[in-house]
Formats: C-alpha cells, structure tokens, sequence
C-alpha cells in the first residue's frame, strides 16, 4: 500500500535544508552556481528512494517530475526572452536613457520610495511584476547603483513595489489563481485584500522614506555629472527611446501575453538600436564598410550572450552589460532542479501527508489562517512554485475554512499574502530565481529590504488572531 509517515515525508527536506546550509557556509553567494543545484538533485534522489521504498514506482516518480518540469516551460521561456530583451534595450541605449533621466529627477533621499512607488503602478497597470521588474526595474536598479545605493537595498524596493501591485493587479494571473482556488469573486477577493495588503504597504513606504532620509544628502555632484557625460558619451539619448517600453507595457496591459509582447519589445529594442545607436553597432560588432552585416551581428550577439558597453566611467561600465539569453542558462539549471525535487516530493505524497499533520493543529481562526499561511510558506520552498503554492493549500483547506464559518475571500486573501509574496525570498523557486538573475542580485541580498514580502504573511497572521476584518459566511 502506498503511504507515508510524517518522518518519511519530512527526511528529504531536512537532508535539502542540510545541503543547502552547507553550501552556504562553503559557497557563499556562489552557491547558485551548481551546488544548490545539485543539492536540490541529490534530494529528488532520497525522496525517490524513500517513495520507492514506500511503494510508489518509479515510472510514477519520474511522470511526477515531468509534469513538475513541465509547468515551468513558458517560465523558462519568459527567461530567455528577458536575457535577450536586456540585450537590445541596453545597445538601443533604452536602460541607459532611463537611467540618464532618472538620475536627473529622482534624488538620493526620496529614490526607495519612489522606486517602490513607479513598480508598485506599472505592476498595478501591467498585472505582472516579472514584466515590471524585467523593464522598469533594471532601469531603477541602475539609477540605484548611479547613486551609490546598496544594490540590495533598490532591488528590495522594486520587488515589494513590483508585488503589491502584482497582487492587487485584476489582470494578475496570480489574483485570478487565488479567487479561483477560493472559489470567491475576483474584485471580492482584490477589495477584502485591501485590508492587510494596504497598511503592509504603506508600513514598507514608511521604512523606505526613513532608510532614505539618512542617506547622506550632499551627494557629489560632480560625480553625477561625469556619469551624465559618461553615457551620452556611448549613446545617443532620445526621448523617443522610451516608445519601446511604453509599447511593452500597453501591450500588457492590453492582456497580449507575456512572450509576444516582451518578444516584440525585444525586437523593436534591435530596430531601435539600428536607428538611434549606428556608432555603437559598428564599434560592438567590429565590422566598418557593411552596417547591415553589422547591425545583424551585434542585435543577435545582443540578444544571445554577453554584451558589455566600455565608456570613461567605471560605474557606467558596470551598469552597461548584459548577459543575454546565455546569462540566464544558469538561473533555468537551478529551477529544473528545483522542479525535480518538487515533483518527486508531491508524487510520492509527501507534501500532502505533511501539509495534512499540520493542519490537524488548527482549531480556531487565527490557527487556521497561521497554519494556511506556513503551508504556502513550504509549498514555496519544498515545490518551488508559486502557483503550486496558491493551488495546494487552496484545494486542502477550503472545506477548512467553510466548517470554521469562514468566507472563501480569508483564504483567498491568506493564500496571496503567503503564496504569491514569498515565492520572490527563496533562492531555489522559480520567482526568486528569476528575479535574481533579471536584477543580477543575489536573492539573500535582497531578502531582508523585501520589507512588503516579508511583512504581508506576518499581517495577515496577526488579523487572523485579532479577529480583525474576518468575514463569517453566516454574517
């Protein structure tokens, strides 16, 4: 009979916690780099052996596996297609236009809030904080770097800007996933969210205002100055530049999908760069005498690997590279790896028989609603999947929350302040790696100023034990 104990279940993921601290301890920041992935293999492996020990077969574990790769096929897509978008955005001279004049606008004290504020209404626009991040957010992060900000510290902004607007968005798949999962209406689910998601937000403004204001206002502006001169130097800067991104984002909004419309951004960027940035495309590609064999070679080259623009400033020089399609090979290893581990996990069951020993533990509202939000805590880090982590503990403990008298909108709203916001902290999920490798951050660098992230499981916890805004399906 196929079945597992709680300890069963349990071993894999402690052997993973293991590995991964290791690593950690050993690597660093370079544990990305295939010791996390590897560590996430040889866990796949201990659960399949423990699976096939407690009756499962094999052809069963590896179907599991595939339908867990599977799922994150357009993902992995969108990955590719952000690498390359990079790519042409950067020699169009689009990222450097933004961040020409955004260093121009935004000052040193006010840039966190003001960062987390232009992501949180492009996401609230788009329904998507990969698109934002992908777009905006590169832009942020190197006007951040221009000003000399903590690199986790931007990315910490643009992520909790990038997700409140990602959650409160109706065009968010991830929204529709957890009405639908909580069986309730989308803007019933969207305005109750309101309650924790809004004083979450304004908490995480609050903190960024206040980081912010003890930045050192006398930034030199001579320094400035030279990056200004150092990037008009390498690129001609337009206005019009900012036409491709504002047709990305229409697109968006207009609910085109995400891989045609950052595929036609990605194109429009090479158009672009052939109109705006001649010099720079005969000067990358290295062939004088035939632009249109040049202009083919640095757009592709753009789009598929490495590319790194060489101006007077070592800090504009930092910013100006990208790493193309290729770039992102590495971050599409770790959630391959992370998705086997995950789909050997839930095909022999073991996700569910932990998820259903905690649950047992839940007898009043609070507890309900604490145990919904762990569970989609460990959905994120044991499936590595946000939409996994909305989906299992939305079908487990919806009859949960009806024999409690709980309206469906509680766990709609608890499974988007656990689920869809903590899937960006953890390094092996497909969000965090994603994110990581669009920002070129490391995720535990941008973890603990992920102030929206962090706070929103905690918020929703504490109204669930305050009995705050707790609807009853009888009321």
């Amino acid at each position: 009979m196929k079945q597992q104990t709680f300890l069963s279940a349990f071993i894999p993921i402690l052997f993973l916690i293991l590995l991964l601290s290791l690593n950690v301890y050993l690597y660093g920041d370079n544990a990305l780099s295939g010791a996390n992935q590897l560590a996430l293999l040889l866990s796949a492996a201990l659960a399949a052996v423990i699976g096939i020990k407690n009756g499962f077969k094999w052809k069963e574990i590896l179907d599991g596996v595939s339908k867990s790769i599977s799922s994150t096929t357009p993902a992995i897509l969108i990955l590719l297609l952000i690498g390359s978008l990079s790519g042409t955005w950067l020699i169009s001279g689009i990222v450097p236009t933004m961040i020409y004049y955004g260093l121009q606008i935004l000052h040193p004290n006010i840039f966190l809030v003001a960062a987390c504020l232009i992501c949180a209404l492009v996401s609230l626009a788009s329904g998507s904080s990969w698109s934002t991040i992908a777009t905006v957010g590169i832009a942020l992060l190197g006007i951040g770097n221009a000003l000399d900000i903590s690199e986790g510290l931007v990315a910490g902004a643009i992520i909790s800007g990038a997700y409140f607007g990602d959650k409160m968005s109706p065009l968010s798949d991830t929204t529709n996933l957890a009405s639908a999962m909580a069986e309730t209406d989308l803007f019933t689910h969207i305005k109750y969210m309101m309650y924790t998601t809004l004083p979450t937000f304004i908490i995480t403004l609050l903190i960024f205002l206040f980081i912010g204001l003890s930045f050192d206002s006398s930034l030199n502006v001579e320094n400035i100055n030279n990056l200004l001169f150092a990037i008009e130097e390498s690129f001609v800067i337009s206005p019009w530049l900012f036409l491709v991104p504002l047709i990305v984002l229409l697109l968006i909004i207009k609910k085109v999908p995400a891989l045609p419309s950052l595929l036609i951004g990605t194109l429009l960027g090479g158009i672009f760069a052939i109109f705006f940035q001649k010099e720079l495309i005969v000067q990358l590609s290295g062939i004088e005498g035939n632009f249109l064999k040049s202009s083919y070679i640095s757009i592709i080259n753009a789009m598929g690997t490495s590319t790194s623009i060489d101006s007077s400033n070592d800090i504009i020089n930092n910013l100006l590279s990208t790493g193309g399609m290729y770039g992102m090979l590495n971050t599409i290893w770790l959630i391959l790896c992370a998705m086997t581990f995950g789909g050997v996990m839930e095909s022999t069951l073991a996700l569910k028989k932990i998820s259903h020993s905690i649950i047992q533990y839940a007898h009043n509202t609070g507890s309900v609603i604490a145990t919904t939000a762990s569970t989609c805590i460990f959905f994120n880090l044991t499936a590595s999947d946000q939409y996994l982590s909305i989906v299992v503990p939305g079908r487990m403990y919806s009859n949960t929350f009806k024999e409690k008298n709980l309206a469906p909108e509680n766990l709609s709203r608890t499974l988007e302040d656990s689920g869809t916001v903590t899937s960006v902290l953890v390094p092996w999920n497909t969000c965090g790696a994603t994110q990581s490798a669009i920002l070129g951050v490391a995720t535990l660098s941008y973890l603990p100023y992920c102030f929206f992230n962090l706070i929103s499981p905690i918020m929703t916890i504490l109204y669930g034990y305050l009995n705050l805004r707790i609807r009853r399906i009888n009321a």
